[in-house]
């Protein structure tokens, strides 16, 4: 309780530490002692934690679409659009996992449940492939396909993959949210240690995938599938026992309980008052303390002026004021002004996060067409073989590379230029140019596949290599993805939890994890409705299954021309946007200029 007694007198004895001004809580529920919570200590811990579970993530999603090709003999659309589907998957779960614990379990008893889930889904997988599906046994390398499998075998491994989309689904939103979680942004210092806390999460992220993309790459391409993915369950148990281990370091923020009841709360108290003229004064709309019980904890949000409607359900009407004074309060009539204007946040973000949509389509190229793409080039150095996920390695180091350029170079060069905003570059200028990098990553992946064409065999029975052209030269459109990675993403996660309520933070985090899973279906979309309608005449289409009678470079320069498209209209919502307003950081949120493109 001593910390109880700084927090509330103010004063700071010497055996004491200073408490959180943020409202986190310690694990037994008292208010976080700086000294002894969170910081780089519990940050560390996340990070690890990151680059484990995502090592055993991408070591059953980077060769998923060659398992499903050559163990499960499905044609390159089909894997391609399942591998679409079930990437997609992942990111919608990620919607539950936030739900859950913005509203009831907190995001630390959220991220523990689903990782347990998600080592039960890799177990599964791993023995339902080696029971099952790897028939017989040493199949499903580039030279011996697996042969025909049961109803039940196949029911049994997608519920497995299943399983692990929801485990990693459910998880992934909250831990980045967990890791910044652990820094003050009230304190200066704990402040700039919560924005690098993104870049090096995403850091992790991608160092645990590069383990994933060449070593388990490497043996799951040869046919060691089982190996693989036990791989894969072993890495997630070691992530789901280190994150244990730090219980007693992290800092927690309540759950503000139901966050779609608060929502419809708000839009019905508005309808109910749409013939009522509203005052021009903000300063007769209803509002609560900052220290009142409903808040949770949560910092009060300031009235704007965008979405005036949603105003009238804090407008306090004779109804209201009669049913105050009898003790009465609905807050499906009456609502204060910070619940309206997490709404109106909800809203001003959606135009952005749309926007993002495309971007994830040219992501999501990276586990399906650029795999396939890599395969029917020449892979061997020697009589060395190179497995064509792994070039997403390259990926990786363009990330890492990209990251280190950002953060020593280019962000403290950007800020002694303008001087005014120390900054540098805003979130909404780093999405911009990643939009604009993902674009020249089409325009290059389009060339490669011109030249790869002009070197192939078109008439191969097994076009697996098939082309002279190496496959490392597609090391520029890896590379390309990888920069944009590191401008859209980071920028992103940074941007949502930032401009996310407080009592929203998960749902801000997965609002970026549910831009990748409407990516991974409107790729799947854009392939089915490419192969409907250029398949027409009986002509083989351009993505058919020997990719040297095809012409995949037209579906890349389409998706540049898509995200061209999403460029323009990105520019104009980002314009248009508005920041969030929290009381006692009024100063910093006025500079609206900081948000535009």
């Amino acid at each position: 309780m001593a910390c109880l007694e700084v927090c509330k007198e103010g004063k700071l004895k010497e055996d004491q530490g200073a408490c959180t001004q943020d409202g986190t809580i310690d694990w037994h529920g008292r208010p976080a002692i700086k000294a002894k919570s969170g910081q780089w200590t519990a940050g560390i811990i996340i990070l690890l934690n990151q680059g484990l579970a995502t090592l055993a993530f991408f070591g059953v999603g980077v060769n998923l679409v060659l398992f499903l090709t050559r163990v499960l003999r499905q044609n390159n659309a089909d894997a391609a659009n399942n591998v679409s589907k079930w990437t997609g998957t992942v990111y919608i779960f990620s919607l539950v996992g936030a739900f859950l614990s913005d509203s009831y379990w907190g995001r630390y008893k959220t991220c523990a449940i689903f990782q347990v889930i998600f080592v039960i889904g890799l177990v599964s997988l791993s023995l339902s492939s080696y029971l099952f599906l790897i028939r017989p046994r040493g199949c499903g390398n580039q030279e011996n396909p697996c042969g025909s499998h049961s109803g039940l075998d196949i029911t049994l491994f997608y519920l497995s993959i299943y399983l692990v989309a929801l485990g990693n689904g459910g998880y992934q939103p909250n831990i980045a949210t967990f890791g910044a979680d652990q820094f003050d942004e009230e304190d200066p210092k704990e402040g700039h240690s919560k924005v690098a806390f993104f870049s090096y999460f995403y850091l992790a992220l991608n160092l645990g995938s590069l383990f994933s993309n060449t070593i388990l790459g490497y043996f799951e391409d040869e046919g060691m599938w089982a190996l693989g993915f036990w791989a894969s369950a072993g890495s997630a148990l070691a992530a789901l026992g280190l994150f244990l281990a730090g219980t007693t370091r992290y800092r927690h923020f309540k759950p503000s309980g139901n966050p779609l009841s608060r929502f419809f709360q708000v839009i019905l108290a508005a309808t109910k008052k749409c013939s009522i003229d509203l005052p021009p004064d903000a300063d007769d709309l209803y509002d609560v303390d900052g220290n009142d019980s409903s808040m949770n904890g949560n910092r009060k949000i300031l009235h704007t002026n965008e979405f005036k409607f949603l105003d009238r359900a804090a407008y306090i009407t004779t109804r209201d004021v009669d049913d105050q004074k009898k003790g009465i309060y609905s807050p499906w009539r009456l609502c204060p002004v910070t619940q309206v204007e997490e709404v109106k946040c909800i809203l001003r973000l959606l135009p952005i996060w749309l926007c993002t949509i495309i971007y994830s389509v040219v992501f999501t190229q990276m586990a399906s067409l650029f795999v396939e793409q890599g395969a029917a080039m020449k892979t061997t150095i020697s009589n060395f073989r190179i497995p064509p996920a792994s070039m997403s390695s390259f990926d990786i180091l363009s990330v890492a590379l990209f990251i280190f350029l950002y953060r020593r170079v280019l962000d403290p060069l950007v800020g002694r230029i303008r001087r005014k905003d120390s900054r540098g570059l805003t979130e909404l200028q780093r999405m911009g140019i990643g939009l604009v990098i993902a674009i020249l990553a089409m325009v290059s992946a389009g060339i490669v596949e011109c030249y790869r064409l002009k070197y192939a065999n078109r008439d191969c029975t097994h076009c697996e290599g098939s082309s002279s052209l190496s496959i490392f030269w597609q090391v520029p459109q890896y590379a390309f993805v990888g920069a944009s990675e590191v401008f859209m993403y980071v920028g992103q996660l940074e941007f949502f939890n930032a401009q996310a309520p407080d009592g929203l933070k998960s749902f801000g985090s997965a609002l970026c994890m549910t831009s990748i899973s409407l990516g991974n279906y409107v790729s799947s979309l854009l392939v089915t409705m490419v192969m409907k309608i250029s398949t027409e005449d009986h002509m083989p289409g351009w993505i058919p299954g020997n990719l040297n009678k095809g012409h995949l470079d037209r579906f890349y320069f389409l998706l540049a021309g898509l995200t061209t498209i999403d460029l323009l209209v990105y520019i104009a919502c980002a314009r248009w946007y508005k920041c969030i307003k929290l009381e006692g950081k009024t100063a910093a949120n006025d500079e609206h200029g900081s948000f535009k493109v």
